[in-house]
């Protein structure tokens, strides 16, 4: 199935930050691995981790019923805090920082925004060192699972996040509406002061949640999965590029409890590469056209958005 009209140029681009611009998701596996072996339990497996990232306590709590760790959500989250130096050193990952540049120069102008399940104090303590990257998102469009503007909203697979963030960007655009059809002003540039819809903006996501919350916010989505994700979800991609994250949950959990059906038993987070970019391109789409999945960001393809980059 195809959309029924043309979708618009993407004006807006909002990013998540772990696993996505970062590898802070293999420094959390890392960390989850040590935790799991000082109490004498196995590798953290790729189906758990899928259930299990972008979720907050959820997350934890599914990490301990599936691994049997015998610690309760707040002493896990304890024994995590006791983790924190090693995302001092976290990194960007291949082909953020030059697709950062792109659009951050692309005519007409595309809005950057960082909406993350992270808190902001997390968020410094994985970036400070990391300037370039930061530079590229105005604080005022950056949001965090702790922004007083998350209060009473619902964090991932909700929308809520993403919503917020088109409205951050809205206000810092001062939109105004006082020029009339017939003006000798240029109808592109007048486009860039319009407010954004939601389908004018692309979310980046590396998680199945992420992917869900996007599609619930009515947004695009470009979905680039660490390398044992899609071994996990290798033939669920167009569900979960559908944002139908029960039943992608439904077919991860059977996995999980039938003990590897489809091949995936020995699929821990240890046995995959680390989206060193070296991986076959691919790129699936969703049957509607508003998703697309990629191995990495240096696959992103700026004229399917309709983004012009200087050349």
């Amino acid at each position: 199935m195809t959309p029924q009209t043309p979708l618009p140029p993407i004006r807006a681009c909002i990013f998540d930050l772990d696993g996505l611009l970062i590898n802070s998701e293999d420094i959390y596996t890392d960390i989850h691995n040590q935790i799991l072996t000082s109490y004498s339990l196995p590798p953290l497996k790729w189906t758990t981790k899928a259930l299990q990232q972008s979720r907050g306590p959820i997350g934890h709590e599914r990490l301990i019923s599936s691994t049997n760790l015998p610690l309760t959500v707040l002493q896990l989250r304890t024994e995590l805090a006791q983790h924190h130096l090693p995302f001092k050193n976290s990194q960007p990952l291949p082909g953020v920082l030059p697709l950062l540049k792109n659009l951050s120069t692309a005519k007409p102008t595309v809005h950057l925004a960082l909406a993350s399940s992270t808190t902001y104090s997390f968020f410094s303590t994985k970036t400070s060192h990391l300037p370039d990257l930061r530079s590229y998102f105005a604080a005022g469009c950056c949001l965090f699972r702790d922004d007083a503007d998350m209060v009473g909203k619902k964090g991932k697979p909700a929308g809520d996040i993403f919503l917020l963030a088109m409205e951050r960007i809205n206000s810092s655009l001062n939109p105004t509406f006082s020029e009339t059809v017939g003006s000798d002003s240029d109808d592109r540039s007048k486009g860039e002061m319009q407010p954004l819809h939601a389908n004018e903006c692309l979310v980046f996501e590396d998680s199945i949640a992420g992917v869900a919350a996007g599609r619930a916010a009515g947004m695009r989505v470009c979905w680039v999965p660490h390398a044992g994700l899609r071994a996990v979800c290798r033939g669920m991609e167009k569900e979960v590029l559908d944002g139908k994250m029960e039943e992608v949950e439904g077919r991860l959990l059977a996995i999980e409890e039938e003990g590897g059906e489809m091949g995936v038993e020995s699929v821990s987070t240890t046995d995959v590469g680390k989206g060193d970019g070296a991986e076959k391109k691919e790129r699936i789409v969703s049957d509607d056209g508003w998703a697309e999945m990629i191995n990495s960001l240096e696959e992103f393809d700026y004229a399917r958005y309709g983004i012009q980059i200087e050349s």
